[in-house]
């Protein structure tokens, strides 16, 4: 594989947003570095998500579930449809709220090869910059520099303001499929949504390099403007939940000092979360659904998740049969 000729595959999870969807498609279809292949994975969508991809001029493939499996789930069959077979060399990732500026790839892309070029190996993960309507940055997807560096370049001189992070949100991240294959690693669906992005990219890159890459600059339609740290409501119970099985199940992704620092970080988040909430009865209510949930057992598989999606469990064994441990 040279990094001169990479082919990427572009991964879009959609539920029932076809205006930006839409534009997710455009901004897709006019990149300067052309994606080879563009998968939307539809969340059982009940508006006219599927007609935008069927009507799209870039012929996007379809992969259109029985049911809404969260984002967590839809990455999960779309990463193992885009790098099962060994044609894709990286697998580029998005929700269908997220809009590529078009040389978003193309600094990816520099990255990749000047990250090659200093280190010596490829990185597992290069993200983008994530900016909201009005131009500011989403804070919430902007990951912090990695704080213990396991090898390679701290930052990288040509791609300007790139940096290694430990981990990356799936708003805008590009993912080795080399490495995906050999080690069978697919996000967890039954984290829904929540810090799925977290446990799956913090598992790729213990012992590998991911750069945030700043030049490549993503629009995140989100409804407002926030940063991590917002009120998120409801959802605080997949929060709770999901940080629970991570320290619980996910163990192996962090060092022994990673694990004091990221169990200390999610205390000092979550009493700030509980401050900031304008319900502080209902953010606790929340946090201890989501504690008891993560108590009564241990995540679902992928195949439990997907199981009324028989298309997807196919596409999940595929995935395992051609992935191949020794593939570099």
């Amino acid at each position: 594989m040279t990094s001169t000729s990479l082919r990427i595959t572009a991964v879009v999870v959609s539920y029932n947003r076809e205006r930006l969807l839409k534009e997710c498609l455009d901004g897709l279809a006019a990149q300067t570095y052309p994606v080879a292949r563009t998968i939307v994975v539809d969340n059982a969508s009940t508006g006219g998500a599927v007609s935008v991809v069927e009507s799209h001029p870039s012929k996007p493939e379809l992969m259109k579930l029985n049911e809404n499996v969260g984002g967590a789930g839809g990455f999960a069959v779309g990463i193992a449809l885009a790098a099962r077979k060994t044609d894709t060399d990286y697998v580029w990732i998005m929700d269908d709220d997220t809009v590529p500026t078009p040389t978003a790839l193309e600094k990816l892309v520099e990255a990749i090869n000047e990250a090659e070029r200093v280190n010596g190996d490829e990185p597992v993960i290069v993200g983008s910059k994530a900016v909201w309507i009005d131009g500011r940055e989403h804070l919430m997807n902007k990951p912090r520099a990695r704080r213990w560096i396991h090898h390679g370049a701290p930052t990288l001189t040509h791609s300007h303001g790139a940096y290694q992070a430990r981990s990356f949100s799936f708003v805008s991240c590009c993912i080795n499929a080399h490495e995906i294959r050999a080690r069978k690693a697919l996000p967890i669906g039954a984290y829904f949504l929540w810090n799925d992005d977290f446990e799956f990219t913090t598992r790729l890159l213990k012992e590998s390099t991911g750069y945030y890459v700043p030049e490549s600059v993503v629009e995140h339609k989100t409804k407002v403007f926030g940063s991590s740290n917002a009120d998120p409501g409801a959802r605080f119970r997949f929060e709770v939940r999901n940080k629970q099985w991570l320290f619980k199940y996910a163990k192996v992704n962090f060092t022994g000092k990673e694990r004091i620092y990221y169990r200390l970080a999610t205390v000092k988040r979550w009493a700030e979360t509980v401050a900031r909430a304008k319900d502080k009865s209902a953010i606790l209510t929340y946090a201890r659904q989501g504690w008891k949930e993560a108590g009564s057992g241990r995540p679902l598989s992928n195949a439990e998740v997907l199981a009324a999606s028989p298309e997807a469990e196919t596409v999940l064994k595929e995935f395992e049969r051609n992935s191949r441990t020794d593939e570099n």
